[in-house]
């Protein structure tokens, strides 16, 4: 993220934030695979529109299908009136995660998830709040 603007980051956050919390459908997690395949066609997807073609490109997997369709209406959101420096901005930060799980990915082979799995030990719940619960504030009464 050393490189990124302040948009970029903002949108590198909303996505992590996003595949951090993002439940399946139908009880079939994604994979890593799943989520490069998914950046990869909507880094494409949005590098064809920052050069004012619209050309939907689609992943091959279901789970990456799903996951990209889940995602569009976030990043749609946040970049509602942003025009194409947006969807420049979003195509590098997209490309960015799919290099982000090919890296992890490497040093934890066995693991199909690791990236995810990452994500999930680094991003928290709203709040901070923590899946242990806390102890009630005490209240000493002299």
């Amino acid at each position: 993220m050393r490189d990124f603007s302040e948009r970029q980051s903002q949108l590198f956050f909303l996505i992590a934030t996003f595949l951090a919390r993002y439940e399946a459908p139908e009880l079939q997690a994604p994979l890593d695979a799943d989520v490069s395949e998914a950046m990869g066609s909507l880094a494409a997807t949005f590098e064809t529109a920052s050069r004012g073609l619209i050309y939907d490109h689609r992943p091959a997997s279901v789970l990456a299908e799903r996951l990209t369709a889940a995602l569009k209406p976030v990043l749609a959101e946040a970049g509602q009136g942003a025009g194409s420096a947006f969807e420049r901005d979003a195509a590098a930060v997209l490309r960015r995660v799919e290099e982000a799980v090919s890296d992890v990915r490497a040093t934890d082979q066995a693991n199909r998830r690791a990236f995810l799995d990452l994500l999930g030990r680094v991003i928290t719940k709203p709040g901070g709040s923590s899946d242990e619960p806390e102890d009630p504030p005490r209240l000493i009464v002299p």
